[in-house]
């Protein structure tokens, strides 16, 4: 009987490594401030609050460690009532990968599936971190990554092409 999670032995057979390993995941950073506690509760029954919610990816070759990545989450929220904060968080949640895929498919691994095993932790954290803070959980809504990746693409295309245009 072979040890399916026996991977040595496998790649020394010829088999090829998985497209995806995961090596870990961690809180890198975590804040939360609410400078206006305990009045800005009262102000909540009578408000509906506005809030803000900010994405942004960072990614970084792990030196000396052939295919292998730190990916970073960085997700923010602001939530405020008029002029008053009731709250500020961030959160950079991060994880290191292996991937082995053709190089071409290198950048939607690492800013698509990446993100998408990272997004459902990170989202407990700030729905915890809020909850905590006395106010009601943050439940961040799923992610498009794929529309995300294409955006970020499109903005890269039309820079290059400024660029080239002057």
């Amino acid at each position: 009987m072979t040890d399916s999670n026996d991977t040595g032995a496998n790649q020394q057979d010829g088999a090829e490594a998985p497209p995806l390993i995961i090596n870990g995941q961690y809180i890198k950073d975590l804040s939360f401030e609410a400078p206006n506690t305990p009045i800005i509760f009262n102000k909540m029954q009578d408000a509906q609050p506005d809030l803000n919610v900010t994405v942004d990816l960072g990614v970084s070759k792990m030196e000396g460690i052939e295919n292998t990545y730190e990916v970073t989450l960085n997700l923010g929220a602001e939530m405020k009532i008029g002029d008053e904060v009731g709250f500020i968080t961030e959160l950079k949640y991060a994880g290191v990968f292996t991937i082995n895929v053709p190089e071409e498919n290198t950048g939607p691994m690492l800013m698509i599936e990446c993100p998408r095993i990272l997004f459902p932790y990170a989202r407990n954290v700030i729905s915890n971190t809020t909850r905590d803070g006395g106010f009601m959980p943050l439940t961040l809504q799923p992610i498009d990554f794929v529309a995300l990746y294409q955006k970020n693409a499109q903005n890269q295309q039309g820079q290059a092409a400024a660029t080239t245009k002057k």
